[in-house]
């Protein structure tokens, strides 16, 4: 069994954000950059896979400019064999990063494919859905629990009344959730190893797919800042107020 897994380098989450003055975007220059989170629980998963004997070969791929190869870096020295560098200086939108990945499936031929449920940078929850459409594969998303069997994949997916357990043919995609697994960190002679392990690089431009943007971004502005709370003197008064001022009843 392949395993192919996307990974994203984004700002990291314990950085505060800075938008720009002129709300053109985030400030990103001499800023911590990291593996997207939810990536993290995605590489876990595949590597854990390889050390159980269910799969043979896990590969890591990203979409982006030059130092996302850190990213790929980063999974190579937590156990994965190899990684692929799809190379662009511009923004992709999530349609655009699922065709690109289409072209790399169809390349490798995994048999299960995992990438983070979404990116904190954007949080668009796209990809996956996207690629499965693309490739014409089942899809478990936000997945929480993981079971592999011969020709299947059992998933507990997150649903709004709780958990949801279903089994998908392979090949498949799942997106994981961050309660999937908890990430190892990497030591410093799987480091020094993963400077070892080869990265192909690939010119997006090179892959034949129209990856333009559909989507104009407008402006960036700070979310408005949060409001005091006031002190009721009894529930009448907190009834009222719910109902004439904050009208949710």
């Amino acid at each position: 069994m392949k395993i192919l897994v996307a990974v994203k380098r984004v700002i990291d989450y314990n950085v505060q954000i800075r938008v720009k003055e002129d709300g053109s975007g985030v400030h990103t220059d001499n800023v911590k950059m990291s593996t997207n989170p939810p990536d993290d629980n995605a590489i876990e998963e595949s590597v854990k896979l390889k050390e159980s004997g269910k799969a043979k070969e896990v590969i890591a791929v990203t979409v982006g400019e030059e130092k996302a190869q850190e990213t790929v870096r980063k999974a190579l020295a937590v156990g994965v064999d190899r990684g692929i560098h799809i190379k662009t200086e511009n923004y992709i939108e999530p349609l655009g990063v699922a065709k690109l990945l289409k072209k790399i499936v169809e390349k490798e031929k995994p048999d299960i494919i995992f990438m983070g449920k979404q990116a904190i940078d954007d949080d668009c929850n796209q990809t996956g859905q996207m690629l499965s459409s693309l490739l014409g594969w089942p899809q478990g998303t936000f997945a929480s629990k993981i079971e592999v069997k011969d020709k299947t994949i059992q998933v507990t997916r997150e649903v709004d009344e709780g958990l949801e357990t279903i089994e998908i043919n392979l090949p498949a995609i799942v997106t994981c959730d961050l309660r999937l697994n908890e990430p190892r960190y990497a030591s410093l002679p799987n480091i020094m190893k993963a400077k070892k392990k080869p990265i192909e690089q690939l010119i997006a431009k090179d892959l034949g797919v129209d990856i333009s943007n559909r989507i104009q971004q407008l402006k960036v502005e700070e979310p408005p800042k949060r409001k005091g709370g006031v002190k009721v003197a009894n529930v009448a008064e907190l009834v009222s107020k719910l109902k004439n001022e904050a009208k949710v009843i």
